[in-house]
């Protein structure tokens, strides 16, 4: 077989059918520790230096196993491109390299239906590069979305395929960890652009201010889209209650753990409106499913790869956390829990306020890595490692 090459898409398949691959990353090992392709399942992974292939080609090549199928990563194409030429001279014969680089398996989104058989859909749309879900919802021929990524390409596709119009577009919060669609996907389909002043007041975004309580409806019925002010990772942090059944929780609630208060600088001051939302929301029904917008490990997905889980079940999973009854005692937990953010933060949220503008490579670098938004002992002893 010829050397060939194949898509983001291709990758996440592979590995989520637990197809027997080898994946070889070929960036230095700088890059490769700070972000690299994970899997919910098992799967071997190499990181062979492209300049080891130049430099000492025969010891490189002797560290490839041969009769494998070999799927080769790099940071932009020509690299593993390269590598897999040699690897072919060599008499490897089932060679791919990732098209475009590892900046598209961190822009890949996956869509994944939460509500089956119901009137509406649900869809989560799964970052695996980024550790990160943003949202849709159809009903009849309008979509709205939650949180999108800056694959603005994809949520306009996505509708075209379903027949929808995007309506509307929400913002959690100002994000920090990664550059929002919301701003373009307004300005490409007309749909409203919907943010918390909290967050978005002193940007120079066009968006609509949410009103805490305020109902969303679509034109013709569909489920109803309530507003839920939670704030404490941000000062605007909102959430969502879909049809009375599932919750965008954005950063407020996780699978595992809650959002860190901490980004803006103001750990305590923050810390009590995260304490306060963190009493209020635990008394929600428990039936609720929380649908998160970001997740730590493949571990909180379902059978169906979906991060998607009954509020009850969350608390009890996080009841250390949700078990503080002191505001003094969450500071003490938020204290031991803090960890540096990524410098690029400070970056992001300009970009994400409208203050800064960058060209599309910065903005793939800034882009590129996993979260940091989750305040639990997990993450700080991952940062400490």
């Amino acid at each position: 077989m010829a050397v060939f090459t194949y898509q983001a898409s291709d990758l996440f398949h592979w590995l989520t059918s637990k197809e027997d691959i080898v994946v070889l990353d070929v960036r230095n090992d700088k890059d490769f520790k700070r972000f690299q392709v994970e899997s919910p399942y098992a799967f071997e992974m190499l990181n062979v230096s492209y300049y080891d292939f130049m430099e000492i080609e025969e010891a490189s090549v002797a560290r490839v196993p041969k009769g494998k199928k070999i799927r080769i990563v790099c940071a932009k194409e020509g690299s593993a491109k390269y590598v897999a030429e040699i690897l072919d001279k060599h008499g490897f014969r089932d060679v791919g390299y990732l098209s475009g680089g590892i900046k598209t398996w961190g822009n890949l989104l996956v869509p994944k239906l939460v509500n089956p058989g119901m009137e509406y859909e649900l869809y989560q749309f799964i970052r695996p590069g980024k550790a990160s879900c943003s949202y849709g919802l159809i009903t009849a021929n309008e979509m709205m979305v939650f949180d999108p990524s800056r694959a603005v390409d994809f949520y306009v596709d996505f509708a075209k395929e379903k027949g929808c119009s995007i309506i509307k577009t929400f913002e959690t919060h100002l994000q920090a960890d990664y550059i929002a669609g919301s701003r373009e996907i307004a300005a490409r389909t007309g749909a409203e652009f919907l943010g918390n002043d909290g967050d978005f007041k002193t940007s120079k975004n066009p968006y609509t201010a949410l009103v805490d309580g305020e109902v969303h409806t679509f034109s013709n019925g569909g489920p109803a889209v309530k507003v839920l002010f939670t704030p404490g990772h941000t000062p605007g942090s909102t959430s969502f209650i879909v049809d009375e059944k599932f919750m965008i929780s954005g950063d407020m609630v996780f699978i595992r753990s809650i959002g860190r208060p901490d980004l803006g600088g103001k750990a305590v001051e923050w810390a009590g409106m995260l304490f306060d939302s963190m009493r209020m929301v635990r008394e929600l029904d428990d039936d609720l499913i929380i649908l998160p917008a970001h997740y730590i490990d493949w571990d909180e997905a379902d059978e169906n790869l979906i991060f998607a889980l009954p509020f009850g079940q969350v608390k009890e999973r996080n009841k250390s956390i949700y078990s503080i009854d002191t505001l003094d005692d969450f500071i003490t937990f938020i204290k031991d829990n803090m960890r540096p953010q990524p410098e690029e933060y400070a970056l992001i949220r300009l970009a994400n306020g409208n203050m800064e503008q960058y060209d599309e490579g910065k903005e793939e670098e800034l882009d590129l890595g996993k979260n940091e938004c989750a305040a639990s002992a997990y993450a700080a002893t991952k940062a400490a490692a």
